[in-house]
């Protein structure tokens, strides 16, 4: 197994060559591999050891970031490597300020990940949420290196519970320790015999708590909110991370609701995206927010907002009454817990069953699940209409995030002081 499982990694990497010829996220891939050693080598002085922390994405990252922030507080001598699997992460923390070198993760062969892992020379490395990659895990013990792997959700369905998933089950024994965010994942970790486990939570909680300390003022959205622009919202709607998937589905009812503001903050988006954003919300009152930085008198009246540009989302919730969140008629939702950091209902499609805070916002009251354009008009329709309504499902969604808070103390009361 260990031999087919480095056969499909070199396979892997040439495929993602492959790829690269005309697909540019493969390209970025490729080549941000080919640099991942000169990175390394060029952010860390030699003879300092620092803790390595892997994350897939930008998700990943987020969940990573408090932890990495409290390693900076208490040890500001301790270099931080950060590495990535994906550009989507890559390329927008490249230049993250608390990590001395930020990287791509090397293909998992046995060849590479010596070397990698050699001219790191790691004290400690930590391993965000869903990453598992066999020969990195293996040289890391090799070497004796502390591995942890933090804010681990596990399923049922993966392959470590299967009868025939004994290769996979060793993978999870080079880890001196797991932090999962829920029991289910310990019982079942406790079913294939792995008991170094603690229930500490999800350190994004801790990340969206900071973040909405630190939330920026938007001049724009404060115009709509407080109805300086000319017209004042019954109530404002932030479409988080939207996609067209969800745009069908709520897009009628903010059409057929001029009362409504809808700031909406699109997954992806280019020229032709926001054009075809105009057309879908009828074109009057629908303004980019470029161009109402250049003119702010398109806001006059304005009913639509596009945000065509990154970095403002997680701020943006502060001035909605609830939130639509994205990716719940695709491959799965978005950040919930960016938005009901501020106390507001979140509304999300169906595909949220791998997320936990999407079955527990459910339960408490405080998120809304729904399937289609009439499950989202009536639950914009209460929303609307019962100003009492919705500010019990946004206490609930604060009182959810409260509770949640800590994981990071948690995990980092083992960890530190680093030896």
């Amino acid at each position: 197994m260990s031999i087919l499982y480095d056969i499909a990694m070199g396979a892997y990497d040439g495929a993602i060559r492959l790829a690269g010829v005309c697909n540019g996220k493969a390209r970025k891939l490729s080549a941000g591999r080919r640099r991942s050693l000169e990175r390394l080598r060029a952010g860390l002085k030699p003879g300092v050891r620092p803790v390595w922390i892997h994350a897939s994405s930008l998700g990943e990252f987020e969940q990573g970031r408090p932890l990495i922030e409290k390693i900076k507080r208490e040890e500001p001598g301790v270099p931080v490597v950060l590495t990535f699997f994906s550009p989507s992460g890559y390329e927008v923390r490249k230049n993250y300020e608390l990590a001395d070198a930020v990287c791509y993760l090397p293909g998992d062969t046995p060849e590479r990940m010596r070397e990698f892992i050699g001219a790191m020379n790691p004290r400690m490395a930590i391993f965000v949420k869903y990453e598992f990659w066999r020969n990195a895990l293996a040289e890391l013990s090799r070497r004796n290196v502390p591995t942890y792997l933090i804010s681990a959700v596990f399923r049922p369905d993966q392959l470590f519970f299967k009868p025939w998933g004994g290769f996979y089950r060793g993978w999870l024994r080079y880890f001196r320790h797991i932090y999962v965010q829920d029991e289910r994942s310990a019982s079942l970790l406790g079913g294939i015999g792995l008991n170094n486990v603690t229930v500490a939570g999800d350190t994004r909680f801790d990340r969206v708590a900071d973040i909405r300390q630190k939330a920026r003022i938007i001049p724009e959205a404060e115009r709509l909110r407080n109805g300086s622009c000319g017209r004042k919202p019954e109530m404002l709607l932030v479409a988080g991370s939207s996609w067209e998937a969800d745009e069908r589905f709520y897009a009628p009812w903010v059409n057929a609701h001029p009362e409504v503001t809808l700031i909406i903050a699109p997954h992806e988006f280019d020229a032709a995206r926001v054009v075809s954003l105009k057309e879908r919300f009828g074109g009057k009152g629908v303004v980019a927010l470029s161009e109402a930085q250049k003119d702010s008198s398109l806001l006059d009246d304005c009913r639509v907002l596009i945000v065509d540009c990154f970095g403002l989302l997680s701020s943006l919730y502060a001035y909605a009454d609830a939130a639509i969140i994205g990716g719940g008629f695709g491959a799965g939702i978005h950040n919930l817990n960016e938005a009901a950091v501020y106390g507001i209902p979140v509304i999300f499609g169906p595909n949220n069953s791998k997320f936990i805070e999407a079955q527990e916002l459910k339960a408490c009251g405080g998120g809304m699940e729904v399937r289609d354009a009439a499950e989202y008009a009536s639950s914009l329709d209460v929303l609307l209409g019962d100003q009492g309504e919705r500010e019990r499902r946004g206490a609930l969604s604060d009182a959810y995030i409260q509770s949640r808070l800590g994981a990071t103390e948690k995990i980092a009361a083992d960890l530190l002081p680093l030896g």
